[in-house]
């Protein structure tokens, strides 16, 4: 999906590295509808205090709302996008010539590489109901000059959690690795991206790899997160709809309990070792490498391929921002 805007951070110092566990609770904050008009959109990150968790630099919810989506083709560089529903189904369309429809319980995955475009449609003229993540991750130095891909996966494998009350508790493994259960998902960096599910009355043991960065994401339901350093003197923060829990690094557990059902996020991973300059929808290392994005955009060039099913419809590039487009810097 294309960004709704164009945001610039215009700090030139480099990002500092995440130090020690953390439990520092992030709102989301709501978007220019821009190309989606007519659609709800939240942004949980970037941040701006926290820009990436591991290679995870992206993440907006969509829904969960009636609307007619019609997103027209648009360029990316330098990332993978990773699309996860809830509600509704939404068909894909890209240059390497994929046209699948994608529905509750599976993910679209597409690798840009050095560059790709590709399209997103609801599958009625009318408003249907929609609710989806929309994700990014920022590719390696040794995989973001590569070809552009594109994979579906209609089953994930699921990881039984140590649960302790009534009911399982549960995640489906979206990408990378999390509990003993890897992901079928091409991944170029050690992360972690996982749906996990808390049934009522339950408390669930998330574990964790110490060396490893992580964030979890509430989706719905009433979860409580135990985690040290804590806002409460039980040790429980209560995590909302589209509020997002940073955890840090240094942890190999953590406790997910919920009163009547949960459902979140997990998002987690290695920090990522480049330092990223990130502009519409584009992730690159330097300013002229984006305005370069830009430029070839705008003029058509191959490089970006054209979208099976599309004509000469496509999303114009926003003008670039009156200063130099510079790395985003971690505050935490």
């Amino acid at each position: 999906m294309t960004r709704l805007d164009a945001e610039v951070d215009a700090t030139t110092e480099a990002p500092v590295p995440p130090a020690g566990p953390r439990a520092v609770l992030l709102e989301s904050r709501d978007v220019p509808l821009g190309g989606l008009r007519g659609m709800q959109v939240h942004r949980v990150l970037p941040h701006r205090d926290l820009p990436m968790v591991g290679a995870w630099c992206f993440l907006d919810r969509f829904g969960p709302q009636e609307a007619r989506m019609r997103v027209e083709p648009h360029p990316h560089i330098g990332l993978q996008t990773v699309t996860w529903p809830f509600v509704g189904d939404v068909r894909h369309r890209d240059a390497v010539g994929s046209d699948v429809v994608i529905s509750r319980g599976q993910l679209n995955l597409m690798t840009s590489g050095e560059g790709i475009a590709h399209s997103e449609y609801s599958l009625t003229d009318e408003p249907i109901p929609l609710d989806a993540l929309q994700l990014w991750v920022a590719l390696p130095e040794s995989r973001r000059h590569g070809p552009p891909a594109f994979e579906q996966h209609t089953r994930l494998p699921v990881a039984a959690l140590e649960t302790s009350g009534e009911g399982r508790a549960e995640a489906t493994v979206v990408l990378g690795e999390f509990a003993g259960v890897t992901s079928p998902a091409s991944a170029y960096t050690p992360i972690a991206g996982a749906e996990v599910r808390i049934p009522p009355g339950a408390r669930a043991v998330l574990p964790l790899h110490p060396e490893w960065e992580y964030a979890i994401v509430g989706i719905d339901g009433d979860p409580l997160v135990h985690a040290e350093p804590a806002r409460s003197e039980d040790g429980d923060v209560p995590l909302a709809a589209l509020q997002l829990l940073y955890l840090g690094v240094g942890r190999d557990r953590i406790e997910v309990g919920s009163a009547s059902g949960a459902t979140l996020f997990l998002l987690g991973g290695e920090p990522f070792q480049d330092e990223i300059v990130m502009w519409w929808n584009f992730v690159g290392r330097s300013h002229e490498e984006i305005v370069a994005a830009r430029d070839e955009w705008e003029s058509g060039s191959p490089r970006f391929g054209h979208v099976i099913g599309h004509g000469d419809e496509r999303v114009p590039a926003p003008p670039l921002p009156g200063v130099r487009l510079t790395r985003r810097r971690r505050r935490m």
